[in-house]
C-alpha cells in the first residue's frame, strides 16, 4: 500500500514539473531588442508577439530619429569621439606651460646680472640669484596655465556631454511616445 502510494505521488509530481515545464516562457536567444540597447523598457500591454514588438521598436525607432533630430547609436559614437579629443586636448593643454620655466629662468638671470652689475659689480651672482628666482617663477607661470588650459579642456567636454544627455532624452521622449501609441507600456 505505501508502495502505491509513494508510486502515485512521484507519478503527480514527474506530471506536474512537465506541465510546468511547457508553460515557463522559453528562453531569450540572447539578443537584446532595440529598446534594451537603449535601456529603455518595453511592455506589450496589448499582448503583441515578439517579432511584433520587434517590427513596431524599428519603426519607432526611425519615427523618433526624424522627429527627435538624433540618432542614440551616432550620439554614442560622437561620445567616443569626443573623450578621445578631449584627452588629446588635456594632453596638449598639459604641454601649454612648458616653456615658461624656462623664459622665467633666462630672465631672472638677466634682470639678476644687471642688479647684481649695478650694485657691486657682481654680475655672475646676481644672474644665478636672478635664475634661481626666475626659474621659480616660471614654473608657477606653467603650473597656472596648464590648470586653466584643463579646465577649460573639461568645461568644454562636460558642456558636449550634457547636450547629447539632452538630445538622447530628447530621443528616448519621442521614442516612447510612439510605443505608446502602439499599446506597449515604455519606461526608461
Amino acid at each position: 500500500m505505501k508502495r502505491r502510494i509513494l508510486a502515485s505521488v512521484c507519478i503527480t509530481a514527474a506530471f506536474s514539473a512537465a506541465a510546468w515545464a511547457q508553460t515557463t516562457v522559453a528562453p531569450a536567444s540572447g539578443q537584446k531588442s532595440l529598446a534594451a540597447t537603449m535601456n529603455v523598457y518595453v511592455f506589450p500591454n496589448a499582448g503583441q508577439a515578439a517579432d511584433q514588438q520587434a517590427k513596431d521598436e524599428g519603426e519607432c525607432y526611425q519615427w523618433a530619429v526624424s522627429n527627435s533630430g538624433s540618432d542614440p547609436f551616432e550620439l554614442q559614437k560622437q561620445s567616443a569621439q569626443q573623450a578621445q579629443q578631449t584627452e588629446a586636448a588635456k594632453k596638449q593643454a598639459g604641454d601649454a606651460g612648458k616653456g615658461t620655466a624656462g623664459k622665467g629662468m633666462l630672465g631672472g638671470a638677466a634682470a639678476g646680472a644687471l642688479i647684481g652689475g649695478i650694485a657691486d659689480d657682481e654680475w655672475g651672482k646676481g644672474a644665478a640669484i636672478g635664475a634661481s628666482v626666475g626659474l621659480l617663477g616660471g614654473l608657477a607661470k606653467s603650473r597656472q596655465k596648464d590648470k586653466a588650459a584643463t579646465a577649460q579642456v573639461e568645461a568644454q567636454a562636460a558642456q558636449a556631454r550634457q547636450t547629447s544627455q539632452a538630445q538622447l532624452e530628447n530621443f528616448k521622449k519621442a521614442f516612447s511616445v510612439c510605443l505608446e501609441a502602439k499599446k506597449y507600456m515604455v519606461k526608461y
